[in-house]
């Protein structure tokens, strides 16, 4: 009965680059994740701007700016373009 579950339960072998090509499919799907939260914040940003929202203006901005540095910080954005995101964003914000 114990030999059935070891059994059942043991790992599957898997040649290295089938596992790599799953940690890579995995990460690519996290990575598109963030990218897309970003993009959504960013028109919901603009959408503010245009509506002249400065409540919703400051908490987009805030949000953008967590969302690309963890971004950053997990490797999706390199540091130049968080920093350049948001500068564009914070001209916007006060123009």
């Amino acid at each position: 009965m114990a030999e059935e579950k070891d059994k059942e339960n043991k790992k599957v072998k898997r040649p290295t680059s089938q596992k790599r090509e799953m940690q890579n499919e995995r990460k690519r799907q996290e990575n598109k994740a963030i990218r897309s939260r970003l993009r959504t914040t960013v028109k919901a940003f603009l959408e503010s701007v245009k509506a002249a929202d400065k409540q919703k203006q400051k908490a987009c901005y805030a949000e953008i700016s967590s969302l690309v540095d963890k971004g950053v910080n997990k490797g999706v954005f390199k540091l130049n373009k968080a920093s350049r995101v948001k500068a564009r964003l914070a001209a916007r914000l006060q123009a």
